[in-house]
């Protein structure tokens, strides 16, 4: 019986059972012993705390239909953004991406639930705000020029696409690296891949806020020119504490109002939590599986 399966403790031992919490969790790319892991560690109750996924539920890891499986199944104690290897799981399902040689997609694509799982992800979102928390929650970042209503009206945009996309041409024009640059006049395809990369792939940007979607590396080995989407002057969103993953040369980072939490689960690293109520504490557990080899 898995630990979250247990049944419900008695009525008398409620009162030293901790309070609600809200945790937010990085990628976890269908490493599912290592998600088990750190709930574990938490001290994780699915009758009272919230969990927050930063996307890229699935992939390249060896059980993403496992994975899926168990965020749906918290309902709404569970909030997810897309991922970019969520959008990918999705463009496959529907004839329209290339299969690479990396992917691990294949217990969701052959599952007898395709069918629930695959609707289930297409309409989570991509962009989750919390007054009361006062955190954001993307996968990769949020395009400098952008304050938090054109983000949440961009994510509407998109999200509205990927859900109908079954009735349109979204995930044949999905794929590519332009337009790198913000512009309000932006319309059709262009508009919407601009914000598709920028909430699922972007990580630096030069001082005018353009794109660079070729360099992965860490901050401080970037080219010259070349800024932490977050680090770029006059951002937007400087206001706002933010939550992403996607990057997972960052690791675990906290400065400058966000919170990077994709600590590099997949590739042998950790997979990391933090708080989001109370005193923002984090926590972390080693991957719990033989670590993937860094494909370049």
């Amino acid at each position: 019986m898995r630990w979250w399966r247990r049944p419900n403790r008695c009525a008398a031992c409620w009162p030293r059972l901790k309070a609600m919490g809200v945790y937010a969790i990085g990628d976890i790319q269908g490493c599912a012993d290592s998600l088990y892991a750190l709930l574990a560690k938490i001290g994780f109750r699915r009758a009272r705390d919230e969990l927050w996924f930063t996307g890229d539920l699935v992939n390249r890891g060896p059980r993403s239909a496992e994975v899926l499986r168990f965020v749906i199944g918290l309902g709404e104690r569970a909030h997810t953004v897309l991922g970019n290897h969520d959008l990918h799981l999705l463009a496959l399902a529907a004839g329209r991406g290339r299969w690479r040689e990396e992917d691990s997609l294949r217990d969701v694509l052959e599952a007898d639930d395709r069918v629930e799982l695959l609707e289930w992800l297409r309409r989570q979102p991509l962009l989750h705000h919390d007054d009361s928390l006062g955190y954001t929650m993307v996968h990769a970042g949020l395009a400098p020029q952008w304050d938090l209503a054109t983000a949440q009206a961009l994510a509407h945009e998109a999200e509205e696409v990927v859900r109908d996309s079954e009735k349109n041409d979204f995930f044949s024009q999905m794929y590519g690296d332009a337009p790198d640059c913000w512009d309000a006049a932006l319309q059709g395809w262009d508009r919407l891949r601009f914000a598709i990369n920028v909430f699922t792939r972007m990580r630096f940007c030069d001082g005018e806020g353009r794109m660079d979607l070729r360099f992965k590396g860490a901050p401080g080995s970037q080219p010259e020119g070349l800024y932490p989407w977050f680090e770029v002057p006059d951002r937007r969103s400087s206001d706002l504490r933010i939550v992403f993953g996607h990057w997972s040369a960052l690791g675990f980072w906290r400065q400058s109002g966000v919170v990077g939490l994709d600590s590099g689960c997949l590739w042998g690293g950790s997979l990391s939590a933090l708080r989001l109520d109370g005193n923002n504490e984090c926590y972390s557990v080693p991957c719990q599986r033989q670590a993937v080899s860094r494909l370049t």
